[in-house]
């Protein structure tokens, strides 16, 4: 009994490798719900499961996540995902993979590059100076394929009303607060019907 009980703990300690290096494709997003007071409150505004989006992509057979924390960084894929809450995850692809050409993908990197070392915005700008997680991504696929992934919004529009968001925004910008300004949550990501789920621990 206590060796079937060892073997399966064993076994959900390990969901990473239940997900082999080749399910993984360059340009997969990858979602999970980072730890921090701050990923608490994105997911009260935004109503999402998930507060922390990356890009994946390959160097050199290794895989790594293209993140926008402080800064924005590249990340082995096994850290990022040891970064999540109970190290889950969920990966989705583009349903339209004829449009992830070689020229395409080298073209998703190098935009992805170019927000190397910026800062993390945490007053969620749409600005180009600083960048926020799931605003990476969205701008990745914009600039490199024309695809939107979700409708931005605006700040007014997420629900604002939690102690714990009323508390971050205040934190943040004081009494202006700029309800005007458009923003992309990872829920809005999540949700996009040009995304599939690959693969979910």
């Amino acid at each position: 009994m206590k060796k079937y009980i060892l073997l399966l703990a064993l076994f959900f300690t390990q969901a990473y490798s239940e997900a082999p290096n080749h399910l993984f494709k360059d340009a997969d997003i990858i979602f999970q719900d980072a730890q921090s007071s701050q990923s608490k409150a994105i997911k009260l505004a935004t109503s999402s499961k998930y507060s922390h989006v990356g890009i994946i992509f390959k160097d050199n057979g290794k895989l790594y996540v293209y993140e926008a924390v402080e800064p924005v960084k590249i990340t082995p894929l096994k850290r990022w995902i040891k970064n999540g809450k109970n190290e889950h995850f969920v990966l989705k692809r583009l349903k339209d993979e004829t449009l992830l050409t070689f020229q395409n993908l080298k073209n998703m990197k190098k935009i992805g590059e170019s927000f190397l070392g910026r800062h993390y915005d945490g007053l969620f700008g749409w600005g180009d100076d600083k960048i926020y997680c799931s605003e990476l991504v969205w701008k990745v696929y914009e600039r490199a394929l024309g695809v939107k992934l979700g409708p931005l919004k605006k700040l007014k529009t997420f629900d604002l009303t939690h102690p714990i968001v009323k508390k971050k925004l205040y934190e943040r910008y004081g009494n202006k607060i700029p309800f005007e300004e458009f923003a992309i949550a990872p829920q809005g990501i999540f949700d996009s019907k040009l995304l599939k789920i690959v693969y979910s621990n």
